[in-house]
Order: structure tokens, then C-alpha cells, then sequence
């Protein structure tokens, strides 16, 4: 199968299971990569790990600053450190009431000119990430077959 240039496959399923140690704490299995997810303590979790919109935060802070690494080692860039802050709140949205709303503040370290910061902007809104965020995304949910997971009597 031809990769589309577009494309950022995803080769393996990332696995959330309730760990059973807490009433909202999460394991997450991504690839050799386990992590905690909860809920905080204001929830009715223990805040033993980020929340699942702590996550969402993270994949696209990640993501940016990544891409922009990559940018600027491909262009030999003087970037000499990224960061990225972002918050998620809902706020009005004339005519369609409440919509989310993700703040993304960048910083970028080095001896950049003002031509280059702009092209660094622009290519945060190119990540991978930003641009599943920002199109018609579409979630297929099926429930597992888990009847002939049952062992035999």
C-alpha cells in the first residue's frame, strides 16, 4: 500500500483499560509505552496521571514542537529550544453557543529573524496533530466480540 504524503499511519493500537486501582485511573499501553490516565481529585479521581484532556493537550504540544524541530534541523534553522503551553476552555461563540477552545502559546529560543519566526508559526498549524483537529474527523466505535474471549467451562 503507497503511503499518502499526507498520512501519519499509525502502526499500532494504543490500549486504555481501567487499572483497577483507583475509580477513574487508567492504564494506557502504547506500543512498549505504559502511562497513567485519571480523572482529578475535584472529579472523584486520585489525580495519579494527566486526564484524558491533559492527553489531548499534550499529543498537540508534542506534535508541535516536534514538527517544529524537524523544520528547523531540514532548514538549519538557528532554533535553539521549543515550548508549548496550551489550555483547553469552552467559551461563546456568536450564534452557536458554546465552543471548545484550545490556547497554544510557543516559544522558540535562537537568534531566529522575524521572517523565520513567522514561517515556524506557520508551520505549527501544519503538524499532524493540528490538522486532525481541524478536520471533519470521524470515530468508528464498535464493541468487542468478547463472548468467544470467554474460556470454556
Amino acid at each position: 500500500m503507497a503511503k499518502d504524503k499526507d498520512s501519519h499511519p499509525h502502526h499500532h493500537p494504543v490500549v486504555v483499560s481501567e487499572s483497577c486501582l483507583g475509580p477513574y485511573q487508567q492504564t494506557v499501553r502504547a506500543g512498549r509505552h505504559t502511562l497513567l490516565a485519571d480523572e482529578p481529585v475535584t472529579m472523584g479521581g486520585g489525580d495519579t496521571g494527566p486526564s484524558p484532556f491533559d492527553l489531548l493537550l499534550a499529543s498537540l504540544g508534542a506534535c508541535t514542537s516536534i514538527t517544529l524541530r524537524m523544520y528547523a534541523e531540514h532548514k538549519h534553522l538557528p532554533l535553539t529550544s521549543v515550548s508549548v503551553e496550551l489550555m483547553h476552555d469552552r467559551i461563546e461563540a456568536e450564534g452557536h453557543g458554546k465552543i471548545d477552545r484550545i490556547s497554544r502559546i510557543i516559544t522558540l529560543t535562537g537568534d531566529l529573524t522575524r521572517d523565520q519566526r513567522g514561517k515556524l508559526l506557520a508551520i505549527a498549524n501544519k503538524c499532524p496533530m493540528y490538522r486532525v483537529l481541524h478536520s471533519d474527523l470521524r470515530i468508528d466505535s464498535v464493541l468487542a466480540d468478547r463472548e468467544s474471549a470467554a474460556p470454556a467451562a
